[in-house]
């Protein structure tokens, strides 16, 4: 008896758990198939979404980034990943790359630093 109490514990846990990741995944408001970026954190500002590739954002976004969502479609031979660079036209640094699905709300390395974005098939 003992031995159940604890399965149906650790089920009932693991379905919390569950729940609260599913919850997470669906805070940024950016629309399936496209790649979301904010001004300021929490999903919060002004907010562009690109269904592709941008190599030169604009004056109101270039390096001032600060989160971001993937709601990018997945499938075999898919670009589901966004990498953000630096700089325009995908130069220097990669500031931060999102599988799809994955969001975030700030990253410390990143904020105001991105200038462009492309799809890719991983990190």
């Amino acid at each position: 008896m003992k031995r159940l109490a604890t399965l149906l514990t650790a089920a009932a846990i693991s379905a919390g758990a569950l729940l609260a990741t599913s919850a997470a995944a669906e805070a940024a408001d950016c629309r399936r198939g496209y790649f979301c970026v904010w001004t300021h954190a929490n999903f919060d500002g002004m907010k562009i979404e690109h269904s592709g590739d941008d190599h030169w954002w604009e004056g109101d976004m270039f390096k001032q980034d600060s989160s971001w969502a993937n709601h990018g479609v997945s499938g075999p031979g898919v670009k589901d990943h966004v990498k953000v660079y630096e700089g325009r036209k995908l130069l220097g640094r990669v500031t931060l790359c999102l599988a799809p699905g994955q969001e975030a709300g700030y990253h410390g390395g990143a904020n105001d630093n991105g200038g462009s974005h492309t799809w890719t098939s991983g990190c």
